[in-house]
């Protein structure tokens, strides 16, 4: 939520036209990487490299885009392990387009992560209501069982 200056509770201060800000800068940002790889593949063909190198290449952007983009909208509802994660952060890197676009799409719904914050927040809730139902009459009549 830092990129939105409130929390997930308070919507705030223009919550909505910093929301769409960051879905177009996004966006924005995934469109100007776009053109970056493009010139990267012309170079590569002026470099005359063969045509299996440059399946490869494109290959390799795709798929990692594609796994970057699924598990970025993934880890918007659910909390990864920090493990599998640091081991991914290389596949993450090079689909970097993927998770630009994630952003961008999950900021036109809700900011991202906001949803996931609510959720822990309504089980924090639930698990101290229960607890608290648990507990109850004097603690220390208990004591003398």
């Amino acid at each position: 939520m830092r990129f939105f200056g409130t929390t997930w509770l308070d919507h705030s201060g223009h919550y909505g036209l910093r929301r769409a800000g960051v879905a177009a800068g996004s966006l924005a940002l995934a469109v100007a990487c776009a053109v970056l790889l493009r010139i990267g593949y012309q170079g590569m063909a002026l470099a005359e490299v063969g045509r299996l190198i440059n399946v490869l290449v494109v290959g390799m952007f795709a798929i990692c885009t594609a796994i970057a983009f699924g598990r970025t909208l993934r880890s918007f509802t659910k909390r990864e392990d920090p493990e599998r994660r640091q081991s991914l952060r290389g596949l993450m890197a090079i689909g970097f387009l993927g998770v630009l676009v994630a952003w961008s799409v999950r900021s036109l719904r809700e900011a991202p992560g906001e949803g996931l914050h609510r959720a822990e927040y309504e089980e924090a809730v639930a698990r101290a209501t229960r607890r608290r139902a648990r507990r109850t009459g004097h603690p220390g009549r208990r004591a003398g069982r």
